[in-house]
């Protein structure tokens, strides 16, 4: 029988498409040096909206829905998971803030258009699950990780020009060993929540996956969105 603390493990290995998440031609362009300016600040305003906007509520969503009972005891273990949610989750707004400060410090220094976009409809999506899935302690937690997890960043290009190095600033911000240990812990913690294997919330979190990387993949925008803009 498969175990419940190794639920993350789980989830890695499902089969799904993981790939249309980590082969777009976004991403391979950001990898190989021909990613336009324009198609960059398309992708960063739409991120933007996710940080700034969606993300802080999916987060104050979740921390009002923690299950704290006066009836736990101090030093129970109800009470200690509580505390251990709560810590991860202000780390995670926190964190969220000044994500969204270093966006605008990157566009405006290598001239990245933040404003005047139109939203996407995968950022509408991408936004719409995140607010469904907060009114559920266990499912938002699940849906954290998932979405953390499978958070990719524009691969890395050899050239100078102010677009790849802009790439390159937003790579390291999400390969710092802060936010690779904040990853961890929240395996961590989603693998504490006992949720036994098979079980209704098992094949829920299956789901919530299986979503998250639906939503990654068409996260990412393609060069004629734009053409007409």
């Amino acid at each position: 029988m498969q175990d419940s603390k190794f639920l993350t493990k789980h989830l890695l290995s499902l089969a799904t498409p993981y790939a249309s998440a980590t082969t777009h031609s976004f991403l391979a362009a950001a990898g190989n040096g021909s990613l336009s300016h324009n198609l960059l600040s398309f992708w960063l305003y739409q991120d933007r909206i996710y940080a700034a906007q969606a993300y802080p509520k999916f987060i104050g969503s979740l921390i009002s829905n923690i299950p704290f009972d006066p009836a736990h005891g101090l030093s129970s273990p109800e009470e200690n998971l509580n505390k251990r949610i709560l810590k991860i989750l202000l780390f995670a707004l926190e964190n969220i803030v000044r994500e969204s400060s270093f966006f605008q410090e990157t566009a405006q220094k290598w001239g990245l258009k933040l404003e005047g976009w139109p939203e996407r409809k995968g950022t509408r999506d991408y936004t719409a699950e995140m607010e469904r899935m907060s009114k559920n302690w266990i499912d938002g937690l699940v849906f954290l990780w998932a979405m953390e997890k499978s958070r990719l960043a524009p691969g890395k290009s050899s050239s100078d020009s102010r677009t790849n190095a802009a790439i390159a600033t937003l790579s390291e911000n999400w390969t710092c060993p802060e936010f690779v240990a904040f990853v961890d812990d929240l395996s961590g913690l989603v693998d504490s929540l006992g949720i036994e294997p098979e079980s209704a919330e098992w094949k829920r979190a299956e789901k919530v996956w299986a979503r998250v990387v639906e939503l990654e993949a068409n996260f990412w925008p393609m060069e004629e969105e734009i053409q007409h803009i």
